[in-house]
């Protein structure tokens, strides 16, 4: 995939899918910027990286601070010149899956700066620079969540219907400014959240593969897959898509 000397941000790379990202856009040798709220998780990442002969750095930042990913921005182009690819993958879950009525304030609240806000934040300083260098790529991580109901787990379905219009949206307003933006809804995926939702109800493993046409999860290393050609010169003429990565879920 053409994604070669790029420079390319991923959030939430210290794990999951983010890891994967950033694993598959260095393989494919882009430059790439591992960010995540644990400086820790994401040096691992890198290491990794470098290791096996790829272009990494670390710059940490928390999505839902403003001023944390202003300075995320501004550290890459002074560091690297630009930013060719920002990957907005930063995520969480509630604490507690529960029904509206009983849904807490603190998981509706957390959930939404990180899943919604945090994207805002990170869509809006990135094409600020994308527009001063004249081309730029986004791609979203959403999910299946913000294309069908989800129970008991309303902030995160919220945020996720979030990302799929704030795709759809701002894909409509750079597409003559040579920046395109697109998004990947991944389904029931080996992940740091359904490890923490499995975790709780052991029960719901064999339920949730019941309604997975494959009858598995999906694997963050698939997942990189379809994010790395969207963000690639492999796709110049896709803008404004969600892509579903969910084995057949949604059928």
């Amino acid at each position: 995939m053409q994604v070669k000397n790029k420079i390319v941000i991923v959030t939430g790379a210290g794990s999951g899918i983010g890891a994967a990202t950033a694993k598959h856009f260095a393989k494919h040798k882009a430059t790439v910027v591992v960010s995540d709220i644990k400086e820790t998780k994401a040096q691992q990442i890198v290491d990794e990286i470098i290791g096996d002969g790829g272009k990494a750095i670390v710059i940490t930042a928390n999505v839902a601070n403003f001023e944390e990913v202003a300075q995320l921005i501004t550290k890459t182009v002074e560091q690297l010149g630009q930013v060719d690819i920002m990957v907005n993958n930063a995520g969480i879950g509630p604490r507690n899956m529960s029904k509206t009525a009983e849904y807490t304030l603190e998981d509706w609240d957390s959930v939404i700066a990180v899943n919604q806000t945090g994207v805002f934040y990170c869509m809006k300083l990135a094409l600020q620079q994308m527009m001063k260098q004249g081309h730029g790529n986004i791609v979203n991580i959403a999910s299946l969540a913000g294309l069908k109901a989800s129970l008991n787990n309303l902030s995160y379905s919220a945020s996720k219907f979030a990302v799929v219009g704030m795709t759809k949206s701002a894909a409509l307003e750079y597409a003559t400014k040579n920046i395109r933006i697109n998004a990947v809804c991944p389904g029931y995926t080996e992940s740091a959240l359904l490890e923490k939702l499995l975790s709780v109800r052991p029960d719901m493993d064999q339920m949730l593969k019941s309604v997975i046409p494959m009858k598995r999860y999906g694997l963050a290393e698939e997942i990189a897959e379809a994010v790395v050609w969207l963000a690639s010169d492999n796709t110049k003429f896709i803008t404004g898509q969600t892509i579903t990565l969910d084995g057949g879920t949604s059928l």
